[in-house]
């Protein structure tokens, strides 16, 4: 996979951990979570949440937007990210700007009326209870005026000239069918819109942002595309034909002499999809 171990080197992180699949990741996501906080334009000096912060990034992404005056929080449940989490913020820079709180975002360790907004990246999208309950106590932390919004992975297209084959991979794609098998339309992440108005947000919307790339790929990017394949796709092989399978290794691998990576005009592209909303009245007493 190229320079991966450089790339452990830069994180701190051992390969093939959960934390060092975030930190690659975000070589191909960052213009486009970038792109979408921006649209936010969150006001300086305001105080917001990361629900479902992994190793702290978005964070510090999001701590610059608010400017030297701002503060964000940061919450996840898994202690191992935390701890890598504050140590890349120590080296930022940027650590009087951000703290970071271990627990769930379907019950927030915070008082209602905390925060002028809540911002999550790939969490919140898809929860293991109920999405309305989630949006619910997103909201609750949030004072009168401030904004919810959360952003996941919404479709891509990372197999050039193999459209119907990697239609074939979606359809069982390990990075979504757990969140979709057995449910109702209405709990999926695109009708999150209705989420939002359950819960009695206002001035609803959404939007779609599109990152792409193209070859010569740097070796950051050949890694982050190396790792979605896998994310995306190595549960596939139970439930798509052989011969699709053996074309998926014969593309996606990268000791394959035809790995789909080295092809000098490759190009693809994926989605990410926010919805965010408006919160408008008071919540009720604190949790505990």
């Amino acid at each position: 996979m190229g320079n991966e171990k450089n790339g452990a080197g830069r994180s701190g992180l051992d390969e093939g951990t959960y934390a060092h699949k975030l930190f690659l990741a975000d070589f191909l996501r960052e213009p486009v979570i970038r792109s979408a906080m921006d649209t936010l334009s969150l006001p300086s000096g305001s105080r917001g949440l990361d629900a479902g912060c992994g190793i702290g990034r978005h964070t510090l992404w999001l701590a610059e937007a608010v400017g030297a005056d701002g503060h964000v929080t940061g919450l996840d449940l898994k202690a191992e990210l935390l701890d890598h989490a504050r140590k890349t913020a120590e080296k930022s820079g940027l650590s009087d700007r951000v703290s970071f709180r271990q627990g769930d975002i379907a019950r927030l360790p915070f008082d209602d009326n905390t925060f002028d907004w809540v911002w999550s990246t790939d969490c919140a999208g898809y929860p293991a209870v109920g999405p309305l309950p989630v949006v619910e106590e997103l909201a609750r932390v949030v004072k009168p005026g401030g904004c919810v919004a959360i952003l996941a992975w919404s479709s891509q297209q990372l197999l050039p000239g193999y459209p119907s084959l990697e239609a074939r991979l979606n359809a069982p794609c390990s990075a979504i069918a757990p969140f979709v098998k057995g449910k109702p339309p209405e709990s999926l992440f695109l009708r999150a819109l209705g989420w939002f108005r359950d819960a009695s947000l206002e001035k609803l919307s959404g939007h779609t942002f599109a990152g792409d790339v193209q070859a010569p790929l740097s070796d950051d990017v050949r890694n982050a595309l190396t790792l979605f394949f896998e994310m995306l796709w190595d549960d596939a092989r139970s439930a798509v034909t052989p011969r699709d399978w053996a074309e998926y290794e014969r593309l996606c691998r990268p000791e394959s002499p035809d790995f789909i990576l080295n092809l000098p005009d490759y190009y693809a592209f994926f989605t990410y999809t926010m919805f965010r909303g408006t919160v408008t009245t008071s919540h009720g007493s604190p949790r505990s």
